[in-house]
């Protein structure tokens, strides 16, 4: 690290398990980074359910608690084994944490270019979601040429950007929303169907747009209440990816449904995903997704931004639910 480098930073902790509270700004080295890594002075920040949960959880040894999955910014230093190329390159990173802070930690493998045009908080929002995305529809579920999906939470920063991905990717897109808004939104996106759960039967619309054959793969955030439901709106041989447990939600659907269709019910997390595996996401999003954004196809969707110290109120407005895309933190100038 630099001579002219800061060696402390104001970052924003959880300091116990609870509501938003219970983030708490504290001070703390700037970390150092270490073999195959880099340190960002971090711009923005993005928010996620993740962070939500973890917060509920508390402080634990298994990760940071600084919460922040992604960040943009400059970096500022490197570790052993990364080209010195880096140096001073506009990035933007899947982190492990401890985003929540002016400067914050990634590996260099997860790091990519901010598209042109993007600006620091559009570019904060793109990690989380577009690793996710990948993840789950091409590794995970291995989404083929041409088949459909569901989303479950179309307007999330996952649904948001895997609409518009999918889409130019060649994939018909339905998704669910809870409101009005968001389903004008979902269709504005590219959704060939947009689903208000809290007033239509999704499975009926589905099977009214793809002629009662379903769809091949389920995204679902939900937790296990459309267990069964998901089972009806699915197509032979189709999956369920779920993101989310849920408050330790269990899967119930009749079992001969899913034995005539010889579905597949699966889900993931990419927090604990290997090294190895992140860094080759990153490389098919270089390549395949971050061109579509360059093209304007595809672009990040935001709610809203707060400043650093406002994260108690980022965590209010997401777990509030009417938010239509990211929210983000931006770092004080």
């Amino acid at each position: 690290m630099g001579a002219d480098m800061q060696e402390q930073q104001t970052v924003i902790r959880i300091s116990a398990a609870g509501g938003p509270e219970v983030l708490l700004p504290e001070t703390a080295p700037v970390p150092r980074p270490r073999d195959g890594e880099v340190l960002i002075a971090v711009k923005a920040a993005g928010v996620n359910r993740h962070d939500c949960n973890q917060r509920r959880r508390g402080p634990s040894p298994e990760h940071s608690d600084v919460p922040g999955l992604e960040v943009a910014g400059v970096v500022v230093a490197v570790g052993h084994g990364v080209a010195a190329g880096w140096m001073g390159q506009a990035v933007c990173a899947l982190t492990d944490g401890g985003g929540y802070a002016p400067f914050a930690i990634a590996q260099a493998a997860q790091t990519l270019p901010v598209p042109d045009g993007l600006s620091w908080t559009e570019a904060a929002a793109l990690p989380e979601a577009a690793f996710t995305v990948w993840h789950n529809f091409f590794g995970v579920a291995r989404l083929g040429a041409g088949e459909s999906v569901l989303i479950h939470g179309g307007t999330s920063g996952v649904g948001t950007l895997a609409i518009q991905v999918l889409t130019a990717l060649g994939h018909p897109v339905y998704v669910t929303c809870g409101s009005p808004d968001k389903v004008a939104a979902a269709r504005r996106l590219g959704a060939r169907a947009a689903i208000d759960y809290r007033r239509e039967d999704f499975v009926g619309v589905l099977h009214e747009h793809t002629g009662g054959r379903g769809v091949d793969v389920i995204l679902d955030m939900s937790g296990g209440q459309y267990a069964a439901a998901n089972v009806d709106a699915l197509a032979r041989r189709g999956r369920i990816v779920h993101l989310s447990p849920g408050a330790g939600a269990v899967f119930q659907a009749p079992l001969r449904a899913l034995m005539a269709k010889e579905a597949i019910v699966t889900g993931s997390l990419l927090r604990p995903l290997p090294d190895a595996e992140k860094a080759a996401i990153a490389e098919r999003l270089r390549s395949v997704v971050w061109p579509l954004i360059h093209s304007r196809r595809v672009h990040p969707v935001l709610h809203g931004t707060l400043p650093l110290a406002d994260a108690a109120q980022a965590h209010r407005v997401m777990e509030a639910g009417a938010h239509i895309g990211k929210i983000v933190l931006v770092a004080e100038p």
